[in-house]
């Protein structure tokens, strides 16, 4: 989840075409969750997650020598790119674990807290204003997460309710990384180096938990698995978001931002259909506020020059 200064033009509209490149893109980073689910049951969380990132790596580096990237060039960004990769590590611990524990219609709303996190700790930690509409996507993102964890459901117990929160959790983890690349020299490196520091450092973590936890893989992944693990890692997470910075250079970054909401839009109806996750009354309020929320703290504002946001991997 790496991020990059990018100047775009605010005023240029979007084609049709950069309109379905970001739906499409939506649609895989909300589908996700549904992957990782449905290769559970062949492969446990944590060496599913170590596998999507000995899977992403090796295209990050591939696409990042085609494109000229210095990977190792001494720039000031090492520590910053070991801290986040160390953080981008636990979060994933923490997101694959609570799949295990929670649906994943749950889990695509409660991980797109993320921008809420991402947009108070800008206030709070590096100085940065926010619209009166945005603290109204706050209000409106915290009151969905206390519906939908605070009342009762009969689908719902204990198990679910943490991995409700594991969830949340790695949501404001993925936020911490980015306010890392913000505030540090990794807002001026290219892509592939700051999702790279990432994926790379998060392998041996995710290793240790797999030991940590006794996961094996028992028997050889099924045809749908393997594709999904293929998915996951040189789809997902080693081109998705370069064709999200492709978009930003050329469009508005606050245009194609307002998109987002659809992500866990997509992820929730996805998750009904596929998985047939049980929709209750209270869960789909609770999600329609935080989507409502999500919309509006990314909602665009007058034209500027923009730093480009984080996709969702």
């Amino acid at each position: 989840m790496s991020s990059n200064p990018v100047i775009s033009a605010a005023g240029r509209a979007l084609t049709p075409g950069a309109i379905a490149l970001m739906l499409m893109l939506c649609l895989s980073w909300g589908f996700n969750q549904i992957a990782v689910k449905l290769v559970l049951p062949d492969v446990p969380p944590m060496l599913q997650a170590l596998v999507r990132s000995l899977g992403a790596l090796p295209v990050l580096l591939i696409i990042g020598w085609f494109r000229g990237v210095r990977f190792f060039e001494r720039d000031g960004t090492l520590w910053p790119g070991v801290i986040a990769g160390m953080i981008f590590g636990i979060e994933f611990v923490l997101i694959y674990r609570g799949l295990l524990l929670t649906s994943a219609s749950r889990a695509a709303v409660f991980l797109y807290t993320a921008p809420f996190f991402v947009a108070l700790g800008s206030y709070v930690f590096l100085g940065e204003r926010l619209r009166a509409s945005q603290w109204g996507g706050l209000a409106l993102s915290f009151a969905g997460v206390a519906l939908a964890i605070g009342v009762p459901q009969a689908n719902v117990d204990a198990n679910v309710l943490m991995g409700d929160l594991l969830i949340v959790a790695g949501g404001a983890l993925w936020a911490t990384t980015t306010l890392i690349v913000k505030a540090t020299a990794l807002i001026k490196a290219p892509a592939e180096k700051g999702l790279g520091y990432q994926v790379a450092i998060s392998i041996p973590i995710l290793a240790l938990a797999a030991w940590i936890s006794g996961e094996t893989i028992t028997h050889v992944p099924g045809p749908l698995s393997l594709a999904l693990l293929a998915y996951q890692a040189f789809w997902v997470v080693g081109l998705t978001f370069l064709l999200w910075f492709a978009l930003v250079k050329t469009y508005s970054a606050s245009k194609l931002s307002a998109f987002t909401f659809i992500t866990p839009l997509f992820g929730v109806v996805a998750a009904y259909f596929i998985l047939h996750d049980t929709l209750t009354i209270a869960f789909g309020v609770a999600a329609l506020l935080v989507i409502a929320g999500l919309y509006l703290v990314n909602r665009p504002e007058a034209a500027r020059a923009e730093v480009a946001p984080d996709p969702n991997v």
